[in-house]
């Protein structure tokens, strides 16, 4: 690679220019860039435009984990995901919980906000005299960017004031709440917020029988906020514990369900493995986020505020046993849309959303949520059980014959003496080091 050093304007510079610009060998690595480009040019340009100084695509592998029964309706649901066995362990709990009674599920709210983040010196019971007509104008104001949205049913819901200058001085937030119908509405949410903010200059600057000290409005930033603890979704399983006795040869459903109940337990009073649990949770939902166009870094953030509401980071989950019945739920906020964005761009986000029956934002809400609680229940039934390293590795197995490059005759051998076998790297390379020196 060249030496580091300023390329001046990078972003102006063609594809080529900026391999160039990057590398000493342009011709070589250019070549590796252009093998993971798409053929039809009219996909792999709108590719290009998604995202900045695009060099080539990323490829992950697109999924599907089947036979989710949620609320007595059938999903195949899309994952895209580079781990081994999420899948595999999604698919699983999925068709031991269809013969179970399924998964139930609930949206329990679709609340989004933002904040107008302002500073203000007058005192505070003038400001909350004057919030009536200045919510007044606010919603005046954005009547023109919110039509189409209430037309669909949404639009702004409430609009408040947040004191906070007990944390830093002059401090206050115009906390402003959203129903933005099936979309993610990011785009539509920060218009909104950046109309308000011109509102209240507006508003202050000239509004009658003001002193120069309550004139000032210092508009600091007008941005929504990931953490949306009013955007809520449930999803749970529960059945009769002796429907749970064939779960493990040698383990009744009693004794599953309780030692079950111990290590979601552990999840919520240890916080170094309630991060472990709930990464779990996110395996499943990451990758639905993905395979339909949606943010998982944006969900991610959401999950993870949620989790810590209590001030202590805990587990996402709650297991329970009682009247000999076994119930696994989880709660989470989860802000997802279905229609803008990538949704309606990528051909696979479409066709993911195509394959889930072209859910609307509450019940893709309700499929993610059951998807991350597929993979948690999976993840514990495993560490409970058989442990996780069992049928981890096994699904790692061709990942690691990959990177050894082993041939078809190869992988062939080894699939068939791991079979029974504890898988690990060291053990597969020894393996594969002893077909080959037989072979000389």
């Amino acid at each position: 690679m060249k030496r580091k050093s300023i390329i001046s304007g990078f972003s102006k510079l063609s594809r080529e220019e900026k391999v160039a610009a990057l590398t000493d060998s342009a011709d070589k690595i250019k070549s590796k860039l252009d093998s993971f480009r798409l053929q039809n040019k009219e996909q792999q340009d709108l590719l290009d435009e998604i995202s900045e100084n695009t060099l080539s695509n990323f490829y992950l592998p697109f999924g599907v984990a089947p036979n989710f029964l949620i609320n007595k309706n059938l999903y195949h649901i899309p994952m895209v995901i580079e781990e081994s066995s999420v899948i595999a362990a999604a698919s699983r709990s999925a068709k031991f919980w269809a013969n179970h009674g399924g998964f139930h599920a609930r949206v329990i709210s679709v609340v989004k906000s933002g904040q107008v983040h302002f500073l203000w010196k007058g005192e505070k019971v003038r400001l909350l005299d004057l919030l009536p007509e200045l919510k007044y104008e606010l919603y005046r104001t954005t009547k023109e960017l919110t039509r189409n949205m209430r037309q669909r049913g949404g639009g702004i819901q409430n609009i408040r004031l947040v004191d906070l200058s007990h944390e830093m001085e002059n401090y206050y937030q115009l906390h402003v709440d959203f129903d933005t119908v099936d979309s993610m509405g990011a785009n539509f949410i920060n218009s909104c917020l950046e109309q308000m903010a011109q509102t209240m200059k507006k508003f202050f600057k000239y509004y009658q029988d003001l002193d120069d000290i309550e004139r000032e409005c210092e508009i600091i930033m007008s941005i929504l906020s990931n953490y949306t603890p009013d955007c809520l979704v449930e999803s749970w399983v529960e059945c009769d514990i002796r429907e749970l006795d064939n779960i493990e040869p040698g383990m009744s459903g009693k004794e599953f369900a309780e030692k079950f109940s111990k290590a979601s337990k552990i999840a919520e009073v240890d916080v170094f493995r309630a991060a472990t649990h709930n990464k779990g949770i996110f395996n499943g939902i990451d990758a639905v986020a993905l395979a339909t166009g949606n943010d998982f870094r944006a969900i991610e953030a959401n999950g993870h505020v949620w989790a810590a509401k209590s001030g202590k980071y805990k587990s996402l989950t709650h297991a329970s046993v009682s009247n000999n019945r076994f119930k696994y739920k989880l709660t989470i906020p989860l802000s997802l849309g279905t229609v803008g964005g990538l949704t309606s761009l990528h051909p696979l986000a479409k066709f993911g959303l195509e394959l889930l029956g072209k859910p609307s934002a509450k019940e893709l809400m309700m499929i993610t949520a059951t998807a991350g609680l597929a993979n948690n229940f999976g993840a514990l039934r495993s560490l409970v059980t058989t442990g996780i390293q069992y049928g981890h590795m096994k699904m790692h197995l061709s990942n690691l014959l990959n990177a050894l490059k082993a041939d078809y005759e190869e992988k062939k051998q080894a699939l068939e003496y791991f079979a029974h076998k504890t898988v690990s790297y060291s053990e597969v390379e020894s393996f594969i080091k002893s077909i080959r020196t037989k072979l000389r």
